[in-house]
């Protein structure tokens, strides 16, 4: 990280402003080169100043520069940032300009990596400034912001704090046993304390899911027999024509998704093809993957025709859905009724007409009462989000129900201490105290280049 790196941290493409980010050593003296204002060595820290972006006689730019010495910015390195009127040949030059001064191009979230190597932020920080980056609903913004200021690992270090305890008392116990004035750690006030940290985690898996609906939507799968309506009644919650309606059976054959934002709950809404038997292939295709994204979603909602009888494919599908949240959904009530009610077995079901836009607030409302998202603005957000994260916390369970397990078999207390420093390095890991080099690789490429 001796090096000194560059990017342009804004939006490519024509705009009021572009900002291009420089951090390192020789940030200052490199920017100072091809600035024609104050002498930006000689500046205070956290000060803009207004000149020209030069290269030789030729001007660039006029642009503000803000300079931020170390160690009291997001790297704990110098960083210098240029304002420049936003544009991509613009900007393109100054950078080019910068890489020519001796400055590297930077990796995708290299400047965020430096934060985190450097110990500015830890890893749950590091990955909530890209959740933050890419919210897309108030909620997932409160929850991102929630790892970004620090609330989710303070979080994890006060359980790590109540493991390391535990291991301190454990090898004072074991190394100086003579000591009468030491509390002795028996194996039933080990379990006492194993038992609430167990709890704590359960309540992170437990959370977790509720978390991933936040940050990343409710995935809605729209399943039903062809011809239903399922593709009008897409259109009319999301009030806009993305599927093709037509009276022809089978016309929608591949999914069409399209999504709106619920009391700050994103929703994913995909429309299926109509699941029956059919010869067509690429209509088997579109069956396939209907009763693909059923299993996969985490909401379905199931459209039966108010003007048709109930039909082996309608029970069918039905059953599928039976453990999953689901809402079932009778469209075309605006039509003389066919349908026996009484085949549902007094399961609930909302009636509704796509084509005179009645009833979608209330297939809205049945949503909202299912995820209780009414709830979601009061809750504290502490919740792990990403899939690495909730893995470790898995297997720290795990390796604390081994700990309970050794405890129940008398093992001795030298031999249960060992798995429970594995479920104080598991949880280490998840907020970057212990890691693997290629981990962190992989996990800061996926960052936009810039950040």
């Amino acid at each position: 990280m001796e090096d000194t790196i560059a990017a342009i941290s804004t939006a490519l493409g024509v705009g009021a402003i572009s900002i291009i980010r420089v951090s390192g050593t020789d940030s200052i003296r490199i920017v100072d080169s091809i600035f024609k204002g104050v002498n930006l060595n000689q500046v205070s820290s956290h000060t803009i100043h207004y000149g020209y972006i030069v290269d030789q006689e030729s001007v660039i730019d006029e642009v503000l520069v803000t300079v931020m010495k170390a160690p009291k910015t997001f790297t704990v390195e110098d960083i210098v940032e240029i304002n420049a009127h936003g544009g991509i040949a613009t900007t393109g030059r100054i950078l080019e300009l910068l890489l020519k001064k001796g400055c590297r191009l930077a990796l995708p979230g290299e400047f965020t990596k430096r934060a985190f190597l450097n110990g500015r932020i830890d890893l749950i920080e590091a990955e909530s400034v890209m959740e933050l980056i890419s919210a897309k609903t108030e909620s997932a913004r409160r929850l991102s912001m929630a790892g970004v200021d620090g609330t989710v690992s303070s979080f994890i270090r006060n359980l790590r704090s109540k493991i390391i305890e535990l291991l301190a008392n454990i090898e004072v116990n074991i190394d100086y046993p003579e000591y009468e004035d030491i509390e002795e750690m028996t194996v039933q006030k080990l379990d006492k304390s194993i038992e609430q940290i167990e709890l704590e985690l359960e309540n992170i898996l437990k959370n977790s899911r509720e978390g991933k609906l936040i940050k990343e939507g409710i995935n809605t799968s729209i399943i039903g027999r062809p011809n239903v309506g399922k593709s009008s009644i897409l259109n009319r919650l999301i009030n806009e024509n993305k599927a093709i309606v037509t009276d022809i059976a089978g016309t929608t054959r591949d999914v069409v998704e399209g999504s709106i934002v619920l009391d700050g709950m994103l929703l994913n809404l995909l429309d299926t093809a109509g699941i029956r038997e059919t010869e067509n292939v690429v209509e088997q295709i579109g069956v396939q993957k209907s009763l693909e994204l059923l299993e996969q979603s985490d909401l379905v909602l199931v459209v039966l025709n108010h003007n048709e009888s109930l039909t082996e494919q309608d029970f069918y599908i039905l059953d599928q859905v039976k453990d999953k949240n689901h809402i079932i959904i009778i469209n075309k009530k605006d039509l003389p009724s066919q349908l026996d009610y009484s085949k549902l077995d007094g399961t609930e079901y909302i009636e509704v007409s796509a084509l005179n836009n009645e009833g979608i607030d209330e297939i809205k409302k049945k949503i909202r009462e299912l995820f209780e998202l009414e709830k979601l603005e009061n809750k504290d957000l502490t919740y792990l989000t990403n899939a690495r994260s909730i893995a470790l916390v898995e297997k720290a369970l795990f390796s604390l129900q081994e700990v309970k397990q050794g405890i129940e078999q008398d093992m001795p207390i030298d031999m249960v201490e060992i798995d429970l420093k594995n479920v104080w390095n598991l949880l280490g890991e998840i907020i970057g105290e212990t890691y693997q080099d290629e981990l962190i690789d992989q996990l800061f490429c996926q960052f936009c280049l810039g950040k």
